[in-house]
């Protein structure tokens, strides 16, 4: 027969457990709107800027920009990898780090030299786990991404890019779809031509598009000092972006854990009252049961 002190303490225990998983997950649910409506306002901007640098492009004549431009024969590419600083998210962390993983095996096969940037502390700890080294770590960036910490490094990659220095910058990270999907990827931002940044996209497919109508440009004061203007803002603006669904997929990925924790800390609590009550059904059964023997070996 079960212990129903040993069964109450259980009990009272998971009842903590979903206080705090039923609390982190509606901690979860305000972060994300909060994430969600950020991204969604950078979302309209990324994507008319990149149409804005496609058309300039295109009319721009003879006149090329270094950021369009890919490199003859990559022999260096940057990987930054975006995860959690915090778990409890589910697979979050584990899918961006398998896609990054696949990436880095491929680069090793076309003998690519691969310089590893790790954000978040999960990134941090995995890649140091495995004895990867990293160029660079970040832990400043939260669920709220600012622009000025991702215009750093995105300066960074430009310089590092047009110097010859890095001849692809790729970055791994869960897109943001919908509420509903969301799916680790890794995307060649730079150059910008190789990712669509650079040129006009259709917003249902993601295919080039082709306009009925060519736009005429008239560029002043020379279409070289506007394009140098507009492509690099056009990149940080897309790598922004990626931090921006980061955020929102990884707060939506620990409302999703927290809620399933919750619900199955309510199934335990539930299967440890019925085994509760069986076991003092059973006790007082007994303690009757001793109670009429007792009484009739006395009558």
């Amino acid at each position: 027969m079960a212990n129903t002190r040993i069964l109450v303490q259980r009990r009272k225990a998971i009842r903590n457990i979903r206080k705090i998983t039923r609390t982190m997950e509606l901690i979860a649910t305000a972060q994300f709107k909060k994430a969600l409506d950020r991204a969604l306002q950078a979302e309209a901007f990324t994507k008319r800027i990149a149409e804005m640098a496609a058309d300039l492009s295109a009319n721009a004549g003879d006149v090329k920009h270094p950021l369009l431009a890919a490199h003859p024969e990559v022999k260096t590419s940057v990987l930054l990898v975006l995860c959690s600083n915090r778990g409890l998210c589910g697979g979050y962390n584990a899918s961006i780090l398998r896609e990054a993983m696949q990436r880095l095996r491929d680069n090793r096969s076309a003998n690519i030299t691969t310089q590893i940037e790790a954000s978040g502390k999960r990134s941090i700890q995995y890649f140091r786990f495995q004895r990867i080294a990293t160029e660079h770590s970040y832990t400043q960036f939260e669920d709220k991404p600012r622009f000025e910490q991702v215009d750093e490094l995105a300066t960074r990659y430009i310089g590092g890019y047009t110097a010859g220095m890095i001849d692809r910058v790729d970055v791994a990270y869960m897109k943001f779809l919908n509420a509903a999907k969301q799916q680790a990827v890794v995307e060649t931002l730079l150059p910008l031509g190789s990712s669509g940044s650079g040129t006009r996209q259709s917003s249902d497919s993601g295919s080039l598009a082709t306009s009925a109508t060519k736009i005429e440009y008239e560029f002043l004061p020379d279409a070289a000092g506007i394009l140098a203007e507009v492509l690099p803002m056009s990149f940080k603006v897309r790598l922004f972006k990626c931090f921006l669904d980061a955020a929102v997929s990884e707060q939506i990925a620990r409302r999703v854990a927290m809620k399933a924790a919750t619900d199955n800390a309510d199934e335990i609590i539930k299967q440890l009252s019925q085994e509760y009550n069986r076991a003092r059904q059973s006790k007082i059964t007994t303690e009757l049961s001793e109670i009429i023997g007792g009484a009739a070996a006395l009558g």
